[in-house]
């Protein structure tokens, strides 16, 4: 078919393909309004009633739903496409921008000014697909001053200080003045926060000489006791030491030198170390105590490697049965008494590891010597040695039974260690308050010591009570029913 030039004009300049060309875009913002109009238009649809009552504008300003707007409305739509090319061929002019249709509107003024639509109605299209919130042109506030400051580290030795109090962090590094530092720990003790004035002084720890540290704080009085306390928990013994040797402290000084024994391990170069701090100038009741403990160190010593010995042979039979599960080396003076107790405990007064020789030596109370012999025998199931611990005699060559620690203790011993019944029924019977007594053979099941008890107090309720305590058919029900039956008795109740 054949066409002529004018028609094949209009078919190009009307045909919906067009080649590619970077202003794309533009034309998908006409589109973009286009179709944001007629998803706004919906919005008659929706409304309730409320809205009906308010007047709606077009961008012209005349009412929504005249004559004169549905006519410009439909005029609008139809030459939208024919002004889309023309404003591509005009695209770099700024009058082509003012002859863009104004896009109609059917947004109540109400609605205008609250900024978006109201619950339930329909989103416009721009924010439907948009997952993101609309980006703010609003110009951002200027921070506070003083927060520049922060990077600035522009701070006055209070301002550091109020802010270290509040936990912020700050560089003490600006201070590099002896004043300034000064200046700075004296803020930091009337703040009276411990933990600020250690960390003040942990600068000036790491940023003064030890000569002027210790000849400031001299006067400090109270930033020298946070450094003391300070280097005594991080265990810097070097620099405690110098410090209690410039304020001329000899006491402390030889306490921190003393409890530096615990860094030692080799116990020959303890025990050296520890003569060597004898002659340190201690307080008389310190002095004795350093002295005994290398006295101690130095038996332990001789100890272990003696029955170290012994073990190995295995010719001891108190070894081959209760092989030793530690060494006794650097032990408190109590275990060693146990040890010699439980190893060597019949042993001659003049041997080092004799425990009469150790309770004498070191002066060791009696209580303390009876308990811990007592535990160790009962652990053993000695029970003659335990009878001859609590066994004296008097200078007519009598025999009594007589316990530093008091026999109620001497029975929970027993127990614990699983003495049999009739051991634990001497040791009740020999408690002497009653009630103690009663409660004692009632906890451990010392049937005769219980009845005995309340024959002697002639309680018939109480006895008949503790009958049906006992098994049916036993010789302690036997017991009691023959001297509840005894009419030799003159019973209380």
């Amino acid at each position: 078919m054949n066409r002529t030039k004018g028609d094949e004009e209009e078919y190009w300049n009307s045909s919906k393909f067009k080649a590619f060309t970077f202003d794309d875009e533009d034309d998908e913002l006409s589109q973009l309004k286009e179709s944001k109009r007629a998803v706004n238009s919906l919005r008659d649809f929706v409304d309730d009633d409320d809205d009906d009552e308010l007047e709606r504008v077009s961008w012209s300003g005349e009412p929504v739903g005249s004559i004169s707007w549905s006519i410009k409305e439909t005029a609008g739509h139809s030459g939208s496409t024919h002004e889309g090319r023309e404003q591509l061929k005009s695209r770099n002019s700024f009058s082509s921008y003012a002859q863009l249709p104004k896009p109609s509107s059917t947004y109540s003024l109400s609605s205008f000014f609250r900024g978006r639509t109201r619950p339930g109605s329909f989103q416009s299209l721009s924010d439907a697909l948009s997952d993101t919130p609309a980006k703010s042109y609003a110009p951002e506030l200027g921070r506070p001053k003083g927060e520049y400051r922060d990077y600035s580290n522009d701070w006055s030795p209070s301002d550091t200080v109020r802010r270290l109090r509040k936990g912020k962090v700050c560089s003490l590094e600006r201070f590099r003045s002896l004043q300034d530092k000064l200046q700075l720990l004296e803020e930091a003790e009337s703040m009276h926060d411990g933990n600020v004035i250690t960390a003040v002084l942990i600068f000036l720890k790491r940023t003064l000489s030890k000569e002027i540290l210790f000849r400031e704080l001299e006067v400090r009085q109270v930033a020298l006791r946070h450094l003391i306390h300070f280097l005594k928990e991080i265990g810097d013994q070097k620099l405690l030491i110098d410090l209690f040797r410039f304020l001329d402290r000899t006491e402390e000084l030889a306490l921190s030198h003393y409890r530096e024994h615990l860094n030692i391990q080799d116990p020959e170069k303890r025990k050296e170390f520890l003569k060597t701090c004898i002659s340190l100038p201690f307080s008389a009741e310190d002095s004795a105590h350093i002295q005994d403990h290398y006295t101690l160190l130095e038996r332990q010593i001789i100890i272990e490697a003696n029955d170290r010995h012994l073990e190995s042979a295995g010719q001891t039979e108190i070894f081959r049965k209760h092989p030793r599960k530690a060494s006794i080396l650097n032990m408190p003076l109590v275990t060693t008494l146990f040890y010699s107790c439980f190893y060597h405990y019949a042993e001659a007064e003049g041997t080092f590891s004799s425990p009469i020789n150790l309770k004498k030596t070191f002066k060791i109370p009696d209580k303390q010597y009876v308990l811990t012999a007592l535990a160790a025998r009962a652990k053993l199931r000695a029970w003659h040695d335990v009878d001859a611990l609590f066994t004296t005699k008097n200078w007519l060559g009598y025999t009594k039974k007589r316990a530093p620690i008091g026999f109620h203790r001497v029975v929970e011993i027993l127990h614990k260690n699983s003495a049999p019944v009739q051991i634990l029924q001497e040791y009740v019977n020999l408690v002497e308050d009653v009630d103690t007594k009663l409660n004692l053979a009632t906890k451990f099941k010392c049937h005769d010591v219980v009845i005995d008890t309340c024959r002697d107090l002639k309680d018939r309720q109480q006895l008949l009570a503790y009958r049906s305590k006992v098994d049916k058919g036993s010789a302690e029900e036997e017991k009691i029913d023959a001297i509840l039956s005894s009419l030799q008795i003159r019973w209380k109740n």
